[in-house]
């Protein structure tokens, strides 16, 4: 169990938050978490990327010279990967990158990934009523508020898509705005502080916890 400070949208306490959730054993929890790091990131990719052998490339079907007398090398096809325009050789083909983890496990990676990220955690009250209308200046002015400097890498969790949120949050390059139930493991790890709503909070103790 951790208890998170709630900060209001001046920057000062209000309250407190606490988040409980089971995670893995500290002999497991880095390797479990890697298993889904690289799920997440393998699964991203399309394997689409495709080459032609020689067998695939049009033309070849006639040797370009006789095979002694010229002087030159023996040559059988001008689609030979030796020439230019020639088919490629071990080049990527179309295949599916994908790798299986239980739900079980995928689960518990996401819990304990999360809750390891507690240090770099600032716990907020709802703030969309403090944007009547988009304005990144004052979403960006909060953020110093709550301890966020311009270099930091901000995942922003919200219960809630709020329009006015969103619109705010769009236009700073380092800041990414998730919901509560579109946690994944690389956001969580690549960011360097998490912001997450009060109600985002609740829901992911709801929804993840024990």
């Amino acid at each position: 169990m951790v208890e998170c400070v709630i900060q209001d949208w001046q920057g000062e306490a209000s309250g407190s938050a606490t988040l409980d959730l089971k995670v893995a054993k500290p002999e497991t929890a880095s390797h479990i978490v890697h298993r889904a790091l690289v799920r997440q990131m393998n699964n991203a990719r399309q394997g689409t990327l495709s080459t032609k052998t020689r067998a695939e490339v049009r033309g070849g079907g006639r040797k370009p010279w006789r095979q002694k007398g010229t002087g030159r090398a023996r040559a059988g096809s001008n689609r030979s990967p030796l020439w230019r325009g020639g088919g490629v050789i071990f080049g990527p083909k179309p295949r599916d990158f994908s790798v299986k983890m239980n739900r079980k496990e995928r689960r518990l990676a996401l819990r304990t990934a999360f809750q390891g990220r507690v240090d770099d955690m600032i716990v907020v009250q709802e703030f969309a009523a403090q944007l009547p209308r988009p304005k990144t200046k004052d979403l960006s002015a909060a953020l110093s508020r709550w301890g966020i400097t311009e270099a930091d890498k901000v995942l922003l969790v919200v219960n809630e898509a709020q329009e006015n949120v969103v619109l705010s949050a769009r236009n700073l390059c380092n800041v990414k705005l998730i919901l509560a139930t579109n946690l994944n493991v690389y956001d969580i790890l690549s960011a360097d502080r998490l912001v997450v709503t009060v109600d985002a909070l609740a829901k992911i103790q709801e929804v993840y916890g024990a």
